[in-house]
């Protein structure tokens, strides 16, 4: 059998190239990503950064803990609180200890001249105030907003630490400047990172700062004057002191006295003592947690950045793997079809010639084994080589942090080469079976025409498919429609039916086919006819060519169709929802907003304002589960004034301190119920609902009051110009404080296009890396398809010269040819598309959300007119090579 393999494969080796071509390509693919999945299992090991040389950091506790009756669960808390002032004079006791403070302080060169006085009027000057209005600005629930909290404790740092614009002209000391997004600290902190001066001094009086340098950043030297942004206000201070940045955050230190005044919470506590006498003093209900070693890492800028940047990108990687292996696996086993069975006459001849048809079978499965071996191992190859590039676009492209790289695992190797293999030998078993079951004149007669390319087991697989493709979201549309909003599901729900209509290929092409070519076929000439009648008769070659279209098409219009359709899906809840004349956002994620803004644009007369805050509440769900969901903390008597919410059951209004507003995917939703959950900051309460929202795409969230938010800054301002008064004046008022404090007052039509569809160029960008994989996988099987059908047609081709067809003629009857297959998994992938549109759009129906289905038929085009041209090309190429053998020598060749 080996021997006879081997005789065929150099008999038949433009068939085998093709297959091993695409093999090849697949294995590759499968193989670069998923050597890049498996970088992402492992966050890269960081040692700690801010307290690198501190004994013993002592910080609220960051997570909530609560037993069940399975175990104690954790979750992240959302606003842990601060260290309190009886726990600083315990520990005081012990050893010296250093309060540690951690507040937004945005730099911007000092202006001169006239601008040094227009920068410090306003709110700013009112900053130095004295009395109740200095006090309320620093101190109860919005001193919290004075700090970045445990979870905004985020400064960005390297390339993403760039001049933060907040507006037109917002935040800037003359035209042409930004502000610095930095951080400020204690200077007393600092030996703990530690960070050691470079120049200068360390500040000792009011308005000296010392600040971190980096390559890159803004060249601050000593001496230098600074406009300092701080949630206390803006002002003018002098550079003293420089220090070398280290990487992970850009810093300003002030005075002790004066990061106490911005910033009264202390975020953490530094502690020179034992840590064992440190835990003993605080005991085990302190609700504080005490960090050396290397835990002291939990108290850094955002410590689980590194895992969270990976999140997306196994995400990603997962999802690309996934469509990569199915594509691959799809392709492949259909060029391996096609290639047997244009062999049919060859497994006749050896079937008359004594042979059985468990030797066929061996023959195929040999020939198959051989070409999946040298494939894969030649697509290993091609994916280790590759997979440095991959990662290295994801980076450039920001799909993936600058640090991400491939590490040293080197099981998706043996995966993918083992994969290649099985694919190859399953695509040619289940090709051979009926081959080898055919008797011999039988086989012979198939060679002309083909006739029965349905099996029953192939019906069989084909409406089992179809049936679970269409009644899994058939019954997800009736128990939970949400699901199929997720992206995992509107990713892999698509596979199922164009498995389905693949395997009803060879069925479908005839009335596809006919439909498509019923114009062409009316027209004078025989091209039509020919083109009509060649597709289908050749029922397999055509289905062979679809069917990578019809998988291309499939996934494109399905992925950008169905995340399109949920963008605008998202905008249109969001135009009904907010019926605000203006929304204030803080513009930097994490940050709270300026305390010196909120209070002015409380002041705006004419103007109705909502403040609300940004925070979560956890609950524990059938006593096994904490489920946190994302939370606004609002005035109830001003939230009615600037949106319009889907409230199913229960009204707003009666939200009050010990109430809450949920959505129909939580599991109590009867209005009047109490449950309980915790709020951001660790908080447990029994809260009753008010009222229930419908569950939309999924961001109508959860609501509370400002007394259950957690310790939570505002971080967002609605204001809604009140009837009669002058919305211009509004308007210039809201511009003057946004400017004065760095704060950007966009317009309600400025807030929906910018937070509308099309903005989160990263998951188009994901989009785009995906379908380029199965674009490449769909031109190869195109181009090995029809290079190996067109050239099993030479004496087709040739008889259509005998007959009187010139060459010009014979190459663009095979080019429409190829045209019209590909116009076959066109319309076959476009139903596909359609259907699984409609259940997206079903979905968003039952939810509450009417919006529009969003085509994208611009990318549908694209794919297709790309498919098309080189279907033709690939047909035409090896066509116009046998035209230039003489017609008769075709026509009495062999196979």
């Amino acid at each position: 059998m080996l021997m006879l393999a081997l005789s065929g494969m150099r008999t038949r080796w433009i068939t085998f190239v093709g297959s091993f071509v695409a093999l090849a390509l697949g294995v590759g693919l499968i193989a670069a990503t998923g050597l890049a999945l498996a970088a992402t299992f492992d966050a890269p090991e960081r040692g700690p950064e801010r307290f690198a040389a501190a004994p013993v950091v002592v910080r609220a506790a960051d997570h909530l803990r609560v037993d069940t009756p399975t175990g104690t669960r954790t979750k992240p808390l959302d606003h842990p609180g601060p260290v309190g002032p009886r726990t600083v004079d315990r520990l005081a006791a012990l050893g010296r200890t250093v309060e540690d403070r951690t507040f937004p302080a945005d730099v911007t060169a000092a202006p001169t001249g006239p601008d040094a006085k227009a920068a410090r009027s306003g709110a700013d000057a009112k900053q130095r105030r004295t009395g109740p209005d200095v006090t309320a600005a620093l101190t109860g629930p919005d001193a919290k907003a004075a700090r970045i909290g445990a979870d905004a404790k985020q400064p960005r740092t390297g390339p993403d630490v760039t001049a933060a614009r907040t507006g037109a002209d917002a935040g800037k000391s003359r035209p042409g400047q930004d502000a610095e997004a930095r951080v400020g600290h204690p200077w007393p902190v600092a030996a703990a990172a530690p960070y050691r001066l470079t120049s200068g001094r360390a500040p000792a009086a009011p308005g000296e700062v010392v600040v971190t340098t980096r390559p890159g950043g803004a060249p601050l030297r000593t001496g230098d004057r600074v406009l300092v942004r701080t949630p206390a206000g803006n002002g003018p201070r002098t550079v003293v002191g420089t220090v070398a940045g280290r990487g992970f955050e850009d810093a300003v230190f002030f005075t002790d006295d004066e990061a106490a005044r911005i910033s009264p919470d202390i975020d953490a506590l530094v502690v020179h003592a034992d840590a064992t006498a440190v835990r003993r003093a605080l005991g085990p209900d302190s609700g504080m947690d005490v960090l050396t070693g290397h835990d002291r890492r939990r108290a850094d800028p955002d410590p689980d950045r590194d895992s969270r940047a990976l999140v997306s990108v196994n995400a990603l990687l997962g999802t690309a793997a996934g469509i990569t292996l199915f594509v691959s696996a799809a392709v492949v086993a259909s060029t391996f079809s096609f290639a047997v069975a244009q062999r049919r006459r060859e497994f006749g001849l050896l079937r008359t010639a004594g042979a059985t048809p468990g030797q066929i079978r061996r023959t195929v499965c040999a020939e198959a084994v051989l070409v999946g071996v040298l494939a894969s191992a030649a697509g290993v190859w091609l994916g280790a080589e590759g997979a440095p590039l991959l990662v290295g676009r994801m980076t450039g492209a920001g799909l993936a942090p600058p640090w991400f790289a491939l590490g040293d695992a080197s099981w998706p190797l043996h995966t993918a080469f083992w994969t290649g293999v099985f694919v190859a030998t399953a695509g040619a078993l289940v090709s051979c079976h009926r081959a080898g079951r055919t008797a011999p004149t039988e086989a012979l007669r198939e060679a002309a025409v083909d006739s029965r390319v349905m099996p029953a087991s192939r019906w069989a697989a084909a409406v089992l498919v179809l049936l679970a493709g269409l009644g899994l979201p058939a019954l997800a549309l009736a128990v939970d429609p949400g699901d199929l909003l997720g992206r995992k599901s509107y990713i892999t729900r698509p596979m199922l039916l164009v498995v389905g209509f693949a395997l009803l290929a060879p069925v479908l092409v005839r009335p596809v086919g006919r439909l498509l070519t019923w114009l062409p076929a009316r027209l004078s000439g025989a091209t039509g006819v020919l083109v009509r009648e060649n597709t289908a008769a050749g029922v397999r070659r055509t289905a062979a060519v679809a069917a990578p279209v019809l998988i291309t098409v499939a996934l494109a219009a399905t992925l950008t169709g169905t995340v399109a359709t949920l963008e605008e899906a998202r905008a249109a809840e969001s135009r009904t929802a907010t019926t605000a004349d203006f929304v204030v956002t803080s513009g930097q994620e994490g940050r709270p907003m300026a305390p010196a803004f909120v209070e002015r644009a409380r002041a705006v007369e004419g103007a109705v304002v909502s403040v609300s805050r940004s925070t979560a509440v956890t609950v524990l769900e059938e006593d096994t589960a904490l489920v946190t969901s994302e939370a606004r903390a609002v005035d109830p008597a001003r939230l009615a004034a600037v949106s319009e919410l889907p409230v199913t059951a229960g009204r707003l209004s009666d939200l009050d301190d010990g109430a809450i507003v949920v959505n129909e995917e939580w599991l109590t939703t009867r209005v009047g119920d109490r449950v309980t959950v915790w709020l951001g900051d660790g908080r447990k309460a029994s809260l009753r609902i008010a009222a229930v929202l419908a569950t939309g795409t999924g961001d109508n969230g959860v609501y509370v009051t400002r007394r259950n938010a957690g310790g939570a800054g505002v971080d967002r301002i609605d204001v809604k110009v009140a009837e009669g008064a002058d919305r211009r004046a509004v308007a210039a008022a809201l511009q003057s404080a946004g400017a004065a404090t760095g704060t950007r007052v966009t317009t309600r039509a400025e807030w929906l296009a910018a937070t509308g569809p099309g903005t989160n160029d990263q998951t188009r960008t994901g989009l785009r890396m995906i379908l380029g994989i199965a674009l490449l996988c769909t031109a190869t099987a195109l181009a090995n398809t029809l290079v190996m059908a067109t050239s099993d047609r030479v004496r087709d081709l040739a008889v259509l010269r005998l007959a009187g067809a010139t060459a010009p003629q014979v190459l663009r009857l095979v080019a429409a040819e190829a045209v019209v297959a590909v116009g076959v998994g066109a319309v076959l992938g476009g139903v596909v598309a359609a259907v699984n549109l409609l259940v997206v759009w079903g979905a968003l129906v039952l939810l509450g959300v009417m919006s529009a289905v969003v085509v994208p038929w611009g990318t549908l085009g694209l794919v297709v007119a790309a498919a098309a041209l080189l279907a033709a090309v690939s047909a035409v190429l090896p066509a116009s090579l046998a035209l230039r053998t003489r017609p008769v020598e075709l026509a009495g060749a062999r196979e």
